[in-house]
């Protein structure tokens, strides 16, 4: 049976609420270290990534909190579906994250869990600052502005 051909940059879950709930301000892309039933329940992608947030954990940067759920096929290895995932990044990297989240009050929140060009599992984090309620009234204005902006532009020609 022939293996079937990988969509490069395929998103197997992403993190919609991130991007209103929280100006991110800096963006990377980690590994992460997954069992076998994870990777195949990621590729049918039912994942969920709402409540989920990157943190320290005995000198290591994790996942915590991130939902994938059970394979369906039964095996007899099952996986966990909110245990804490390993993150793998450059130590100079994990470094520097770390630092912005403990001195100036950040949060690491993953974008989106994704394939990438080679078919391994990657996560996009972002370093990201808290938006209060006025914050977010005021992004989701403009967003509206430039749509309808868009929209008038598009019609007159």
């Amino acid at each position: 049976m022939a293996r079937p051909t990988l969509i490069a940059g395929r998103i197997a879950a992403e993190n919609r609420r991130a991007r209103h709930e929280y100006s991110i301000l800096e963006t990377i892309e980690a590994g992460v270290m997954l069992a076998g039933t994870e990777v195949k329940s990621l590729r049918s992608g039912r994942a969920n990534l709402a409540e989920a947030y990157a943190g320290q954990q005995q000198g290591e940067l994790y996942l915590f909190n991130a939902y994938i759920p059970e394979y369906q096929v039964k095996t007899a290895f099952t996986h966990e579906t909110r245990r804490a995932r390993k993150l793998l990044v450059h130590r100079k990297e994990m470094r520097k994250l770390l630092g912005a989240v403990t001195r100036e009050g950040m949060t690491l929140v993953p974008l989106s869990i994704f394939f990438n060009d080679r078919g391994i599992a990657k996560v996009s984090l972002g370093l990201a600052k808290g938006r209060k309620l006025h914050d977010k009234r005021a992004a989701e204005k403009e967003r509206d502005w430039q749509r309808d902006k868009a929209r008038v532009l598009r019609d007159r020609g």
